[in-house]
């Protein structure tokens, strides 16, 4: 699937970014590296400022094979493994793993070594156990897959697992959630290195809807409401939406369920796992960010549709969520690039 290895010589101006996979990696979690730092290398003229260095990709297997089978019938020909590395690595990305089949012991003792050396190293989804099986997530902040943070908290009790994140930084040790969430990862390796304004230029190339903050949560609370199939709360989750910019009580949600608050409130937590009043607050702030970055609507306008109430009390709520304010955010989240 890979060219053959080239012969690498050290060269300071080449950055090289190594994405370690294995029998249990999944095509997403190797491809999405591969193709925004590809998508960059090819486009890194177009950086702004003057570029010094360039990246160069290896795909490692962390067996003895280079040949690693990846289910379903999947076969990929690495460059090299593992130990076979000739040139000093800048950035590591272990791929996802499933929890009950880890890396053999020396290939945890070579990651150990390789984070205390090189100058990040990252983790796609699930293969933030990995990390933790190595003792490179001791004491610090890590994000898995949200289905399997709680699973994380409890075997790595001295990981602090922060289960809304999509991606999280502590030291030189990165850690990302869901599969997809190695696509904003990357992008966010590309903006510390190449700035804010070329990693979204990357982002548009690659038609992805939003680059994403870390500390935005995994999952839509949108998306969550529709694991339930009980018709009276899709009913009141589908007048929510279009009712944001009104004041929205549990009385007032109760009534339109023919409940009382009590027992509405406690249908509500049982189907969503969330207070209702927690459920509105959520989906105010994500349409407020929606609208932020996909129209040129004002604060005052946005805070009004999402129900904020006005530009002050947004700029308060996205302080405490996000630390930035809402222009922040805008001017973050928009490119001046234009393709």
């Amino acid at each position: 699937m890979f060219a053959e290895k080239p012969h690498v010589k050290t060269d300071t101006n080449i950055r090289h970014i190594v994405i370690l996979v294995h029998p249990y990696s999944t095509l997403l979690n190797i491809s999405a590296p591969i193709e925004i730092f590809q998508t960059a290398i090819n486009n890194i003229d177009k950086a702004g400022n003057k570029v010094d260095f360039s990246y160069r990709i290896h795909v490692v297997s962390a067996d003895k094979s280079t040949k690693i089978d990846i289910n379903p019938g999947i076969s990929m020909n690495c460059e090299s493994t593992y130990q076979a590395i000739d040139y000093p690595i800048d950035t590591l990305i272990v791929t996802g793993a499933p929890r009950k089949n880890g890396f053999k012991k020396e290939v945890l003792i070579w990651l150990k070594e390789q984070a205390a050396i090189v100058r990040r190293i990252c983790s796609m989804c699930a293969a933030a156990f990995i990390l933790a099986e190595a003792g490179i997530l001791k004491d610090k902040r890590a994000v898995t897959h949200w289905q399997l943070c709680e699973e994380m908290a409890d075997s790595y009790p001295d990981v602090t697992v922060n289960p809304d994140a999509i991606f999280i930084r502590d030291g030189n040790v990165y850690t990302s959630a869901g599969v997809t969430a190695g696509l904003d990862l990357a992008l966010a390796l590309i903006e510390e290195d190449l700035g804010k304004a070329f990693a979204l230029y990357v982002a548009r190339i690659m038609v992805l809807f939003l680059k994403r903050p870390g500390n935005q949560t995994q999952y839509s609370t949108i998306l969550e409401s529709q694991k339930t199939d009980y018709q009276p709360v899709n009913k009141i989750t589908d007048w929510i939406y279009n009712h944001l910019h009104e004041d929205i009580t549990v009385e007032r949600l109760a009534e339109l369920s023919l409940m009382s608050p009590r027992n509405f409130a406690r249908v509500f937590v049982r189907e969503l796992k969330i207070t209702p009043i927690k459920y509105v607050e959520k989906l105010r702030i994500e349409t407020a960010c929606r609208h932020l970055t996909d129209t040129q609507l004002t604060i005052d306008e946005i805070a009004h549709l999402s129900g904020l109430k006005n530009s002050l009390n947004m700029n308060r709520i996205f302080l405490k969520t996000f630390n930035t304010t809402p222009s922040q955010y805008r001017r973050s989240f928009s490119s001046s690039f234009s393709l």
